[in-house]
C-alpha cells in the first residue's frame, strides 16, 4: 500500500476531469462562435472537413490544458 499514494490518485482524477470540463467547456464556445451547428454540420451534413477541424481544434486545447496541469 506504500507504494499507491491516495493523494496522487485523487489529484490525478480531479484535474483530468477538470481538464475534460475545459476541453467541453471550449468546444461549445466555440460552437457557438460559428455559423451553424458545428455538430450538425459534421453528423447530418457529412463535412469532413469541419470535422477535421474540430478533431484538431480538440487536440490542440488539450495539449495547453495537459502543459497547464503539468506546469
Amino acid at each position: 500500500m506504500e507504494y499507491l499514494n491516495f493523494k496522487l490518485v485523487i489529484s490525478s482524477v480531479l484535474y483530468s476531469v477538470l481538464g475534460i470540463i475545459i476541453l467541453m467547456l471550449s468546444f461549445f464556445i466555440i460552437d457557438k462562435l460559428t455559423p451553424g451547428t458545428l455538430w450538425k454540420e459534421i453528423i447530418v451534413e457529412h463535412n469532413v472537413a469541419l470535422a477535421i477541424m474540430g478533431a484538431a481544434f480538440m487536440i490542440a486545447v488539450a495539449l495547453i490544458i495537459s502543459s497547464a496541469i503539468h506546469g
